[in-house]
């Protein structure tokens, strides 16, 4: 289907409007047109700046997150006139209501990003409605919540002595990982009809704002068992997979333990993975309190349970819309990252014709950059057509009557591939004429996901890759199935190289927009033996980029 082009342009402010002289009487006429040839060589100039705004497409943009310590800084917006489009609900997967000064990523996302043909069925409209209702009678500080609390401390779990239940999001691993497994969690919570809370922790607060009307999806800070989260790993006694293998729990028993952990990290043993099979969901069914720790994306897995399958059919009949609808819904930066990537959206970006986004991320040891791999992002770019070749041999080229602008954004831990794209492209002319500027927003080095600043300029990057009109990602990295599927594009993926060589080739276009699944189980609940899952349903396959990895696909073909 194609696509909308976004028009930037007439997102702008209309500076000025003249009015009509004629239709005013003789004398207000003259003074108008007075005022008029006064302000005229002003508003001359004016236009010609706002249309040429000096640029340095060629400058480092890493100093922009410098001053990141100072209050945020709500700029007057450029297109805070313009009336925001009817569809600022995005179809109906939006609550109206919000204050949106509160919050202003929530409705003005759209003005940024070009339309997209993924609409959400009326289902999920309906049932995040539902759920909304749901959160509001049972969600924290309600008579609801306190009553469940209450049994929490009890130790013992009777069946329908509460009316509502939760599941609990307990915050692991990087920001990428993090925005992944907490769309998946809420989606196994729209299944089985549980409230969604979830672990702060030190910065989740400072990066997203509340998604659900009224009641605020923060577990809160004084809960029982708060304190037990950093402990959880699958060697807990409380996990699900332990109690198991320990006898104690079995359907048959009048009485369980006050709350179960899910543990469904990367580590998570065979006992573990039996949360996918539906004779386990039934007993975990009659539990109040579910705790959930993993880092990984398991949505696939959940396609592949009989019990689920007709609601997530209803729910996305475009199955490769599930993080797209689900990240759009719950992600909204606050208000602070909402200014950085606005900003710099609007320094770097807004002006170019096309904006092609490249996120690099290297498993190897060292630090890098490595030849192998800045030969590999050319090789992709160029093989691919989403970069024009440079002239090396002529020293300039006749330049062309309509070139085209293409702003190239690159997001890194590292500067080298940043810098070694950005030579090419000033050092040499384009065959094709086009101007090619390349900017990267900053360069950690390493990997911090425990500074809240960090995580900051994190979000602000994945947000900023998703805005792209073409987008290239790192095989294995989260980072990138978050801008992919926050943007609704399917990117070209950059192999994991082998003994450090660029692939051959170097990239793959995905399937998908849907994120990987990386740990998944192997296992036929039914048969109870092993079994490929990625071969049962059409619909469910294994990654480009993890050859044992899951993802779900809308239509599938052979690789």
């Amino acid at each position: 289907m194609a696509e909308r082009k976004y028009n930037h342009n007439q997102s702008h402010v209309n500076i000025w409007r003249p009015c009509d002289p004629w239709k005013r009487s003789g004398l207000e006429a003259m003074r108008s047109s007075k005022t008029l040839l006064l302000a005229l060589p002003f508003l001359i100039m004016l236009t010609f700046l706002l249309r040429h705004k000096p640029s340095d497409r060629f400058t480092d943009a890493t100093p922009f997150f410098n001053n990141l310590t100072t209050p945020p800084l709500l700029e007057v917006d450029v297109l805070q006139h313009v009336d925001i489009a009817e569809d600022k609900l995005l179809g109906g997967l939006l609550a109206d209501g919000f204050d949106e000064q509160s919050c202003l990523s929530r409705y003005r996302s759209i003005l940024y990003r070009k339309a997209l043909p993924y609409k959400p069925s009326p289902y999920l409209v309906s049932k995040l409605r539902k759920y909304e209702d749901l959160h509001k009678r049972c969600g924290p500080n309600t008579p609801s919540y306190n009553k469940a609390v209450e049994q929490l401390k009890s130790g013992s779990n009777v069946v329908g002595t509460t009316d509502c239940k939760y599941v609990v999001w307990v915050r692991y691993s990087g920001l990428g990982n993090r925005i992944l497994t907490l769309a998946s969690v809420f989606l196994y919570a729209l299944l089985t009809e549980r409230v969604l809370l979830v672990d702060q922790g030190n910065d989740m607060a400072s990066l997203f704002c509340e998604p659900f009307p009224e009641r605020s999806w923060f577990l809160p800070m004084n809960f029982p068992i708060a304190k037990m989260f950093n402990s959880f790993d699958q060697k807990s006694a409380e996990s699900y997979g332990n109690l198991l293998k320990n006898n104690m729990i079995k359907a048959s028993m009048g009485s369980l333990p006050s709350y179960v952990y899910l543990h469904l990290a990367h580590d998570y043993d065979d006992h573990d993975k039996l949360f996918f099979c539906d004779d386990d969901q039934a007993l975990l069914k009659r539990f109040t309190w579910l705790v959930v720790k993993t880092d990984n994306y398991f949505v696939p897995s959940l396609f592949l349970m009989p019990s689920f399958e007709d609601e997530l059919k209803k729910l996305f009949p475009n199955k490769e819309t599930i993080f797209h609808h689900l990240g759009r819904y719950l992600f909204h930066p606050s208000n602070h990252v909402w200014g950085i990537i606005t900003r710099y959206y609007k320094a770097y970006l807004a002006g170019a014709d096309e904006r092609v986004g490249i996120q690099v991320r290297i498993f190897d040891k060292g630090p890098g950059p490595y030849q192998y791999v800045k030969d590999q992002i050319s090789a992709c770019t160029i093989g691919e057509k989403l970069l024009p070749e440079v002239d090396t041999r002529r020293l300039a080229v006749n330049p062309s009557k309509n070139p085209k602008v293409k702003a190239v954004l690159m997001t890194s831990l590292v500067y080298g591939y940043y810098e070694n794209m950005k030579n090419i492209y000033w050092e040499h002319p384009t065959v094709t004429g086009d101007i090619i500027g390349v900017h990267q927003p900053s360069h950690e080095e390493q990997q911090r996901s425990e500074k809240p600043l960090h995580n900051m300029k994190a979000l602000a990057e994945m947000y900023l890759l998703s805005l792209t009109d073409v987008l290239v990602t790192s095989a294995w990295s989260t980072f990138g199935y978050v801008a992919q599927g926050l943007g609704g594009l399917k990117p070209w993926i950059l192999y994991k190289s082998e003994n450090q060589t660029t692939p051959n080739p170097p990239c793959q276009r995905a399937m998908s927009m849907e994120p990987c699944f990386h740990a998944p189980p192997f296992y036929d609940c039914k048969a109870k033996e092993g079994i490929d899952t990625g071969k049962v349903v059409p619909h469910v396959r294994h990654c480009e980029d993890i050859s044992w990895g899951l993802k779900v696909v809308d239509r599938y073909t052979e690789l």
